[in-house]
């Protein structure tokens, strides 16, 4: 599969997940009817749709029936979206744009910003907990991959993550030193933890042995870091995206010493997919893509 083209694979995953999204979001017309303008407006805004992606390819590189994986792959992306939306709100990153339009609580007020992030993680559980089931998932799979994606989310994962990362630029608004391990749990939290769970989430749906799914975390948990330490990179380099005081691994690191980072990351994700065949092409290309990003 050397001419694998990722472009399109990329293309055709986003239209299937944009497709099953709509039909999940309630209407606009729906009451009440601002939230649920708010939540359409922020879950079909054109994001890449890396972390349901990445979960169907786990479950397609194991064998498993991909359409068995859809439900969890938009819960995912409808968690995803809820935390840029809270990640956006004065009382965290102040943000007025969102891949270039305003943000949910310029257009729609910081009340039902908050709500609407708030619908949107409850949506996530409701899918998991009936959609999986109605397209044929043992009740005993989905009860697991609500569990992986439950644990991801919350204060062990993405949310404990967004806290170090406030105690982090803390420190740094106090003139303190951020120390290299430390940005490394900021990131394998905050940015990590969601992107490993989409890979072994579709590694359970997809049948994965034992060995198949710890691979799968393990490649999951790398390519996380490299995704958090290419955008540290390019916050870096654009006056335009770096914030005051926020962690970033450059700072410690360097330019060269972060790309060196991220391309280890890459290249130990790479080996935890040596025991798969070529249907794991789509992950081995999205995983040298990372170092690549421009956006």
């Amino acid at each position: 599969m050397s001419d694998f083209d990722l472009e399109k694979h990329l293309c055709v995953r986003k239209s299937l997940i944009d497709e099953a999204l709509n039909k999940l979001l309630p209407t606009e017309d729906e009451p009440p009817k601002r939230l649920h303008q708010a939540m359409r407006y922020v879950a079909l805004n054109g994001g890449k749709r890396l972390r349901p992606t990445l979960l169907l390819d786990a479950c397609y590189a194991v064998g498993g029936d991909e359409k068995l994986a859809l439900p969890a792959a938009c819960a995912i992306e409808l968690i995803h979206t809820y935390s840029l939306v809270h990640d956006d709100m004065p009382c965290l990153d102040n943000d007025d744009l969102r891949r270039g339009r305003p943000t949910c609580h310029r257009v729609f007020g910081e009340a039902i910003a908050l709500l609407c992030g708030d619908a949107l993680l409850t949506l996530a559980f409701e899918v998991l907990a009936g959609e999986q089931v109605k397209v044929g998932v043992p009740v005993n799979v989905a009860i697991e991959v609500t569990r992986v994606i439950a644990e991801a989310a919350g204060h062990f994962g993405m949310v404990g993550g967004q806290v170090d990362d406030i105690e982090a630029q803390r420190q740094l608004a106090n003139g303190e030193m951020l120390q290299e391990q430390q940005l490394y749990e900021i990131h394998r939290r905050k940015t990590g933890a969601l992107i490993a769970a989409s890979v072994e989430v579709g590694a359970i749906i997809g049948g994965a042995s034992e060995k198949q799914r710890a691979a799968l975390r393990k490649f999951g948990e790398e390519l996380g870091l490299a995704f958090q330490v290419t955008d540290d990179l390019l916050d870096a380099v654009n006056p335009f995206r770096m914030k005051r005081c926020e962690p970033n691994i450059v700072a410690v690191l360097g330019i060269d010493g972060a790309r060196r980072v991220a391309s280890k990351a890459i290249e130990r994700a790479l080996m935890h997919l040596s025991q798969f065949d070529e249907r794991s092409e789509p992950l081995r290309a999205i995983a040298k893509s990372i170092l690549e990003r421009r956006e």
